[in-house]
Parts: C-alpha cells; sequence; structure tokens
C-alpha cells in the first residue's frame, strides 16, 4: 500500500468587491450560470441549493452594485415569463471565469513554492511589504560606492532603468546589502518633481526619469500626476495644482520625473 503522501496546498476564494460590498464570488457566479441553463430563477435556486428568496436576493444585490443589470425578469407572455440573463451579465460570467482561472494558476505556483521555504519565505515578505509611499520600485542593486559616511547605491529596476540612493554605511551594513541582491526602492510622491523638455546633463539630481503621462488626478489644491518611465514602471508625483497648470501636462505628454538620491528609500525583503 503506498505511503500517503503528507504535501501542502492552497485554497482561497475569490470574490469581487464593489463599493466596499460584495459583488460576485463563486457562488454567484455559479447561481448566474444555473438562472442561464434553466431559465427560471425557482430551479436555479434548487440546484444550487439555496432558497427562493435568498436566491432573489443575491439577484437584487448584484443587479444593484452592477452598472447594467445582469439578471432580467419577464412576466407574461405566451411561455408564462422567465428569468434570464442579460448581455452584460454573459460578459461579466465570462470576465470571471478568466480571473478564477488566472486565480488558480496563482496558488498553483505558490504550492510549488512551498517546498522550497526560503523563498516561499521571501515571496511573502514581499507582497506584504505595505509602505505609505506611493512608489515601490522592486530591482536589482548592480553598484554600491562607499564614502567615509554615506554610500551610493545604484538599482536596475524592471527594463533596465536606473536608479540610485543616497544611504549610510551603516544601514548597508545592516540591511546586508550587495550586488546582485534584489532590493526595493521607495519613494514618496511629495519628493517627485515633475518638468518638461529637460536637459538632464544641466540637472544635478541624480534621479531623472523621463516617460510618457498615463493619467492626471486634478484636485483643488494638489495634482497628482502617473509617469509611465519605461519596463512597466510607474512613478507618481504630486505637485500643486497651479504648478500642473503651467506645465500643461495631459494624458500622452513626454514629462522627467526627478528626485535626489537622498530621497530614496532601500529596503530588501
Amino acid at each position: 500500500m503506498p505511503a500517503e503522501k503528507n504535501t501542502l496546498e492552497l485554497e482561497g476564494a475569490l470574490w469581487i468587491q464593489k463599493s466596499e460590498h460584495r459583488f460576485l464570488g463563486s457562488d454567484r457566479i455559479a447561481l448566474l450560470e444555473m438562472i442561464d441553463e434553466l431559465g427560471s430563477i425557482t430551479k436555479a435556486a434548487k440546484a444550487v441549493g439555496i432558497s427562493y428568496k435568498t436566491a432573489w436576493q443575491q439577484v437584487n444585490t448584484i443587479n444593484n452594485l452592477s452598472e447594467k443589470p445582469l439578471v432580467d425578469r419577464t412576466t407574461g407572455g405566451k411561455d408564462g415569463g422567465g428569468t434570464r440573463l442579460t448581455v452584460e451579465g454573459h460578459k461579466v460570467i465570462r470576465k470571471y471565469r478568466i480571473i478564477a482561472e488566472e486565480h488558480k494558476k496563482f496558488l498553483h505556483s505558490l504550492e510549488q513554492r512551498l517546498d522550497e521555504p526560503e523563498q516561499l519565505y521571501q515571496f511573502i515578505n514581499r507582497i506584504a511589504l505595505k509602505v505609505s509611499a506611493r512608489n515601490v520600485f522592486s530591482g536589482t542593486i548592480t553598484g554600491i560606492l562607499r564614502a567615509p559616511v554615506n554610500a551610493e547605491v545604484t538599482l536596475s529596476l524592471k527594463g533596465g532603468i536606473p536608479l540610485t540612493a543616497n544611504v549610510t554605511n551603516g544601514a548597508i551594513d545592516k540591511l546586508g546589502l550587495k550586488e546582485g541582491m534584489s532590493a526595493y526602492a521607495i519613494i514618496k510622491s511629495s519628493a517627485v518633481i515633475l518638468g518638461k523638455d529637460i536637459d538632464v546633463s544641466k540637472v544635478s539630481t541624480r534621479n531623472v526619469l523621463c516617460g510618457t503621462v498615463e493619467n492626471i488626478v486634478d484636485g483643488p489644491v494638489n495634482t497628482e500626476i502617473e509617469l509611465q518611465i519605461g519596463g512597466g514602471n510607474i512613478i507618481t508625483s504630486i505637485i500643486t495644482h497651479s504648478s500642473a497648470q503651467t506645465l500643461g501636462l495631459k494624458e500622452g505628454s513626454r514629462a522627467c520625473a526627478m528626485f535626489k538620491a537622498s530621497s530614496v528609500i532601500i529596503g530588501v525583503s
């Protein structure tokens, strides 16, 4: 008789929330699919093992939270009426199934890491990293230049984009920073200055990252601007509303994000 395998497995429930309320999960998707198949909410409720009242409560919640109704109830007619999914309902089910499949692949990938405790530990630390700063970049240390007090640390972000940080020698020793190891660069959005038509050779700031404006959130006092700097990296800057108007930035505009090396915090998992 073969020995029972003592394996670790991961399970997870997938829910989509909207307006701080649970919108769609596997149970509600199953109900929608039964409504589509059976054309009756009474039969659908029985098929998924819930009461008629609970089924209608769920349908009402789904319809209320959705931009467009997902379920349509008809009355009368030669067939005596019934319940059916709308075009939007079919679309939502397809999208949910795609997300669910990716979620399943994600859990499978994590399961494979369970046999490698050190990698799993590092991964958990990485996804659990929570900071108040808007800009957190993952990269690889490509250079460390020590001086009597401080040191200059260079990171290579995704796409090979270089980023420089100025930290103390004590911090390097405490974090155990070495060339080739993974690290994080953390920059507050308020420390990021934006400019247009910048001549990089005439700017003293060590970090000048140019790219395309991807999103602008305008407010009465401050404006938040997201800049795509390549390699899938997006840096966020918060500047005053008047400064944003002076720059005249729009989505698709070219701009440069600038920040001092001393404004970069280095972290490791």
